[in-house]
C-alpha cells in the first residue's frame, strides 16, 4: 500500500487517474494488490487535491467494471482452456474453481453481488460465471450494483474523513472480508457528518 501511495502522491495532471484506472483493471484480472487499497489511494489523491473526487469515483468505477468484465469474457470465450495454462492455473487453481461452481449452484446469481466483498474469490467467481455462460446482462447488473456501493463509499470515506487517515486505514485493512458492513457504517457516518454540519450552518445563518 505504501508503494502505491508514494507513486500516486508524486504524480500530477491526469497521471493519478490513469494509475488508479490501470491498477483496478489489473486487479480484476488477478493482480495480487487488494482492490480496496487502490480505492483508498484514489480517495487519498482526491483528499490532497491531486484529483477531483467525483471524477476519481467515476474512473475507478469503470476500471473495476472493465476488469471484472474482461475476466468474465475470458471465462465465457475460453473457459477451461485457459485454466490449463500455467499463469491462469496459478491464479485460478482447479480446487478454487470447483468451490466456486458449488457456490453458484447453491446461491445462484446473488453470488455475483456477494463476490465484490470477497477478496481472493472475486476473480474465480467472475471467471466461473463466464464459463457457466451466465448472461452478461445479469452479471453486469449484480456486479454494477455492488461496485456502486463499494467504490464511492471507500473513496468517499477517505476523502471526507481525511483528517482521521490512520483510523480509516486501520478499518479498511481489517475489514477485507466484511467490507459490506463497513460500507453501511461509512454511508451512515458521511450522512451524519453532513447532517450535523448542515444544522450547524443553519443555526449560524439564523443567528446572523
Amino acid at each position: 500500500m505504501d508503494q502505491i501511495l508514494d507513486i500516486l502522491l508524486n504524480l500530477s495532471g491526469p497521471a493519478p487517474y490513469f494509475l488508479v484506472f490501470g491498477v483496478l483493471l489489473l486487479c480484476g484480472l488477478g493482480l495480487p494488490i487488494p482492490e480496496d487499497i487502490t480505492l483508498f489511494a484514489g480517495g487519498l489523491a482526491s483528499y490532497y487535491g491531486l484529483t477531483h473526487l467525483w471524477v476519481t469515483i467515476l474512473i475507478a468505477y469503470f476500471g473495476v467494471i472493465l476488469g471484472d468484465s474482461i475476466i468474465f469474457f475470458l471465462g465465457a470465450i475460453y473457459g477451461k482452456k485457459l485454466t490449463r495454462r500455467w499463469l491462469f492455473h496459478k491464479l485460478l487453481p482447479d480446487e478454487r474453481l470447483d468451490a466456486v461452481r458449488i457456490r453458484f449452484h447453491q446461491q445462484g446469481n446473488k453470488l455475483i453481488f456477494v463476490a465484490r466483498f470477497m477478496p481472493g474469490l472475486r476473480a474465480p467467481i467472475y471467471f466461473s460465471a463466464g464459463t457457466l455462460h451466465l448472461s452478461y446482462g445479469v452479471f453486469l447488473f449484480y456486479d454494477g450494483i455492488a461496485a456502486l456501493l463499494s467504490v464511492p463509499t471507500i473513496i468517499g470515506a477517505v476523502y471526507y474523513f481525511g483528517d482521521e487517515l490512520d483510523q480509516v486505514i486501520r478499518v479498511i485493512q481489517k475489514v477485507e472480508h466484511g467490507i459490506f458492513a463497513v460500507i453501511l457504517i461509512t454511508i451512515g457516518g458521511i450522512f451524519s457528518k453532513w447532517y450535523f454540519n448542515h444544522r450547524r450552518s443553519k443555526k449560524i445563518n439564523k443567528g446572523s
